[in-house]
């Protein structure tokens, strides 16, 4: 890689969700348009056959990172029982732990049961420990969980790095353009402190929100270049690439914005943005421990 190129992270959230995302992702990662992919284990059709094809692809060189993906939110039921509050035996939604968090009405004890438990179900499919770890809908940075959160990681797996979702510096009339972004941003900050004080690596700033749901659907060509900038070496854009299929559309609804992320990752015009920005991703490092 030349050293005049920004390396980032460019992160496919949410394998294990469904069979074409995942097919999805491993397609992107073999033809080199992603460098990292964070992995669901509570979904009902992960099976530890989606985590040896994954595994694949880094056998003959290292091409992606395998993060793992805590899932805390609906519709997504826990590994462990006694897991509390719940819904129909699932996990509450998002504004709802959201709330209970900022209140501080969860149990510290069973999130770090439940958060050690998707960690072992990572390790027991992969062969080892994760690259890094972060949250589904950023649940990870929420008060009273990212305690618990950081108290696992630095436990069982220190190597592993932490995702942050504050942004690079930049002027305040485009940081409050973004309200999900100012949000995440306040967050962050406390994140980050407690992080630094255990000793846990975390990337240096983060992009890639947007509303998926806006309609008319959002030009992720458009937006995509914005997220770039800015964003430090070792910076990290979420994306959510994916074909649909019907186990996608009955967990979740982000389901067509999928495959138009997906079409503009395998496309041309995601590779020239990239150079003409001067940036590459990152180089993935191998790792083998259990």
């Amino acid at each position: 890689m030349s050293a005049a190129l920004r390396p980032i992270w460019l992160c496919a959230d949410d394998y294990g969700i469904s069979p074409a995302v995942n097919e999805a992702i491993r397609n992107l990662i073999l033809r080199g348009r992603i460098n990292a992919t964070s992995v669901m284990v509570v979904t009902p059709t992960f099976h530890r056959s989606d985590a040896v094809s994954l595994n694949l692809l880094n056998a003959t060189e290292p091409r992606a990172a395998i993060g793992l993906h805590i899932t805390l939110t609906a519709p997504f039921r826990p590994l462990r029982a006694g897991f509390e509050p719940l819904r129909d035996g699932a996990f509450l939604p998002l504004e709802q732990m959201l709330k209970r968090a900022l209140l501080r009405r969860l149990s510290s004890r069973r999130l770090e049961i439940e958060i050690t438990a998707q960690l072992e179900a990572f390790v027991a499919a992969f062969g080892r420990m994760p690259d890094f770890v972060d949250g589904h809908q950023h649940v990870h940075q929420f008060p009273q969980i990212r305690d618990v959160f950081l108290k696992v990681i630095k436990e069982h797996t220190p190597r592993a790095w932490v995702r942050q979702c504050g942004r690079a510096p930049m002027p305040l009339r485009l940081r409050v353009s973004d309200k999900k972004a100012m949000v995440l941003d306040g967050l962050s900050r406390t994140f980050r402190k407690r992080a630094k004080a255990l000793g846990i690596a975390v990337n240096p700033a983060f992009a890639g929100t947007y509303d998926f749901a806006a309609a008319p659907p959002p030009d992720f060509a458009a937006l995509f270049p914005r997220f770039l900038e800015r964003l430090p070496p070792g910076g990290l854009v979420m994306c959510h690439p994916g074909r649909v299929d019907a186990e996608l559309e009955r967990l979740d609804p982000l389901t067509h914005q999928r495959e138009r992320e997906y079409d503009y990752l395998a496309g041309d015009k995601f590779a020239a943005v990239l150079r003409s920005q001067g940036i590459a991703l990152a180089e993935t490092q191998a790792r083998s421990e259990a």
